[in-house]
């Protein structure tokens, strides 16, 4: 096949690491990225995302929609600025923030966005093996329980993470072809899937649902923010930073809110039409057994292969992303190898919630969403310096030493730093944490204040950590390369 990037070829195993990419080996263009997020958001999870909208919010299906466009496409359009970073700066996301965190104090973004990024692939990599053991089902012709069939339930985590392994491994210009060709296939799959639900909605209720106040939209534009596109944005550059200089930055923003936006929009509002007039969907404990009972029969193996497909697609991107943010992190170790140790992180986590734990996905998911507030912080302060910085050092972004212009103050950038330590625990102040209304592991003292019930407190965290940096003057105009050793 012809070369794609990087002087790589699909199947050509990436040798890069985090290493800023040289000018002459960026010939990426927007039309990739708009395939990469289009396919890591085709999941048909999305659908449950849809249906809490409308079983618990109580809203309207045309505020779903609204809710949809601006909490889910909206919060990609993020993901499409810090986009523009890696086309400048040709490294990952993570890399570059350590010109603003300074490198030591970079460590602390980078440990929350690799317990980001694990999390979320444990979740996909559970599910997934849930739905080959509902394959196994029908096969079979009885139930396939996880833990009285341990060696299927191994057998079933190891097809999907060696699936994810092949292409996340491989790097970015096998990812970019595979995102995009298997996009048509699960596309179609999903649209095939997607009529067979819409049998099921209740249609006049649809039309004769009550609206719910704004405050219900605010919140759940939130929700849809935190649970899609925040969760990505500390992964914009690592996909970027292969574009052609020209690209113009308003065609990153869109290929990122696009590309996701139309996926989760589509996906996301069928969710909320299945709700209407029945919670079974929204409150189910897994959500891919709730919507395969609402197929015929002979549906369900079509849905099951979509489901898969999809998480592999997302798993896919996430893992390659978060073999980056572990060089980051400072392991010695070959790219492919670093993906390697993600690999082996989330197979040891999803023997554990599938053949151990007793529950799963209500305390997991619950944990790892709370990790939403500092990866919020630390987008509001990346995004506030990328305004002003234009310029990132190669050499200096490699360098741990107090030698780089990026070690600052014994190797943290304390404006940056501070900001996002004071921003966590304000949004934390705004924040109510547990699995049900009834089981609360934690309540903010300003949760209840009209911020918090109505669920803003990401809000304040980003206007807050982009804020303080602004105004303790670290987001200075940055256009050409430090002079100068910040800690000389």
């Amino acid at each position: 096949m012809s070369s794609t990037t990087a002087g790589q070829s699909v199947g050509q195993l990436e040798t890069r690491g985090i290493e800023p990419v040289p000018e002459a080996e960026c010939n990426g263009h927007p039309l990739q990225l708009f395939w990469v997020w289009f396919a890591a958001n085709i999941s048909i999870l999305g659908l449950p995302l849809g249906a809490t909208l409308v079983a618990f919010r109580g809203l309207a299906i045309w505020q779903a929609i609204i809710v949809a466009i601006l909490g889910a496409a909206g919060s990609f359009a993020v993901v499409g600025i810090i986009s523009i970073a890696g086309r400048r700066g040709r490294a990952p996301s993570l890399t570059l923030s350590r010109a603003i965190f300074g490198v030591r104090g970079n460590i602390g973004p980078t440990l929350v966005s690799l317990m980001s990024r694990l999390g979320w692939e444990t979740v996909n990599t559970t599910t997934a093996a849930f739905v080959l053991l509902s394959l196994c089902s029908m096969l079979f012709g009885s139930p396939v329980e996880a833990k009285s069939a341990p060696l299927l339930t191994l057998l079933s985590i190891a097809i999907f993470v060696l699936l994810t392994l092949a292409v996340s491994g491989l790097g970015h210009a096998t990812l970019l072809v595979i995102q995009k060709w298997a996009t048509y296939v699960f596309g179609a799959l999903n649209i095939l899937v997607g009529g067979f639900l819409c049998a099921t909605i209740d249609w006049s209720a649809v039309f004769n649902a009550t609206p719910a106040p704004l405050s219900a939209m605010i919140i759940g534009i939130g929700t849809m923010a935190a649970g899609t596109g925040i969760g990505w944005a500390n992964a914009g550059a690592d996909m970027s930073r292969y574009q052609h200089r020209s690209v113009k930055a308003v065609r990153l923003v869109a290929s990122a809110a696009f590309g996701a936006g139309i996926p989760l929009v589509l996906l996301i509002t069928l969710g909320g039409l299945l709700s209407v007039g029945n919670n079974d969907l929204a409150s189910a404990t897994d959500p891919i057994v709730a919507i395969r009972d609402m197929l015929p029969t002979w549906m369900a193996v079509p849905y099951l292969i979509t489901a898969f497909g999809g998480l592999l697609l997302s798993n896919n991107l996430s893992v390659y992303s978060a073999g980056l943010t572990t060089l980051t992190l400072g392991l010695k170790v070959k790219r492919v190898y670093a993906v390697v140790v993600d690999i082996v992180a989330i197979f040891a986590g999803s023997i554990y919630f599938m053949l151990i734990a007793d529950s799963f996905y209500g305390p997991f998911i619950t944990f790892i969403s709370l990790l939403a507030v500092p990866i919020t912080a630390w987008v509001g302060i990346f995004v506030v310096d990328l305004i002003h910085r234009h310029y990132y050092s190669p050499q200096d972004l490699l360098d741990v030493s107090p030698r780089s212009a990026y070690w600052y103050s014994g190797g943290i950038e304390w404006r940056a730093f501070g900001a996002w330590a004071i921003a966590i625990v304000l949004g934390f102040s705004f924040t109510t944490i547990g699995t049900t209304a009834e089981n609360v592991w934690f309540k903010g003292f300003l949760s209840d204040s009209w911020l918090g019930h109505n669920g803003l407190g990401w809000i304040v965290t980003f206007v807050v950590a982009g804020g303080i940096y602004f105004l303790l003057g670290g987001a200075k105009d940055r256009r050409a390369a430090p002079t100068e050793n910040a800690h000389a």
